[in-house]
């Protein structure tokens, strides 16, 4: 498998040292376990984060030129799931979604425009995302390295499972049979991610049990010429791979990628939507 590791040398994977004339860098993250919300209250959510984030760097960009102590900025992990959803990013194109309202209604889906980055892609029941808002000038002010490190996180949850997961070179995302001439390249994971002042917003979908005809009304991510899978499907259709066992083998993995010590809080579980 060519992982992070073999394809960076793995000093990148260090989050950069401290600057000794500023305070020490927060790597803690926060990490909420919503369960399954409604993603405009969680998209909400992010942002309200992101924006407390922003405001404690104003400050201490002002702070700087007065000699004032500097506040730290918090990093934060919400996962979830979705009812099922459509979303748009910035770069996509409307048609890339196949229904229209009556259709959407009738699939019980949801569609919004959003502000990260990519194309169209589905959330659902069954399926673990990841919304990091996380300052990266607390880790590595690159938005490279971080969405590498994303993947790797998913390739290494993968690889417990005995699944050879991948990237493809000019392809955002985890991807199985992945290798150069593979018959048939199909996404697990889907990454779309917008960053402001090096802080994050949006994240990673990895797909473990959903219902994956729901990507049958897209073209996902506008490509139109690889298929999607899941976790499940690619173990044989297993019900029993649960999101939660998933979430609970990514995250050390992708708190450890980051140079994040353990998780400093979670939340308790929710298990309707909101």
């Amino acid at each position: 498998m060519a992982s992070f590791v073999e394809q960076f040398p793995p000093q990148l994977l260090d989050a950069a040292a401290p600057d000794d004339a500023r305070p020490a860098p927060n790597r803690s993250v926060q990490v909420q376990r919503l369960g399954l919300v409604d993603y405009v209250p969680t998209w909400q959510l992010q942002e309200q984060l992101m924006d407390a984030t922003l405001a404690i760097k104003v400050r201490n960009r002002a702070a700087e030129t007065t000699g004032e102590a500097l506040q730290p900025t918090p990093n934060h992990l919400l996962l979830c799931e979705h009812p099922h959803t459509y979303t748009l990013g910035k770069s996509g194109k409307p048609e890339h979604l196949l229904l229209d309202e009556a259709a959407l209604t009738a699939h019980e889906a949801s569609f919004h425009r959003i502000n990260r980055g990519g194309d169209i892609t589905y959330h659902g029941p069954g399926q673990l995302v990841g919304y990091p808002i996380l300052d990266l000038d607390n880790f590595r002010p690159d938005i490279h390295w971080y969405l590498r490190v994303l993947e790797e996180a998913v390739i290494r949850t993968l690889a417990e499972y005995g699944l050879n997961a991948g990237r493809i070179a000019g392809l955002t995302g985890v991807w199985l049979d992945w290798e150069s001439g593979a018959p048939n390249p199909r996404k697990i994971c889907a990454l779309g991610v917008k960053c402001s002042r090096w802080v994050t917003l949006h994240g990673f979908a990895l797909n473990v049990n959903p219902d994956l005809s729901y990507f049958g009304h897209i073209v996902p991510c506008g490509i139109t010429d690889k298929a999607v899978t899941s976790l499940a499907q690619e173990l044989g259709g297993a019900a029993s791979v649960s999101v939660a066992e998933v979430q609970e083998r990514l995250l050390p993995l992708l708190l450890s990628l980051l140079g994040a010590p353990p998780a400093a809080f979670s939340s308790t579980d929710s298990n309707s939507a909101k």
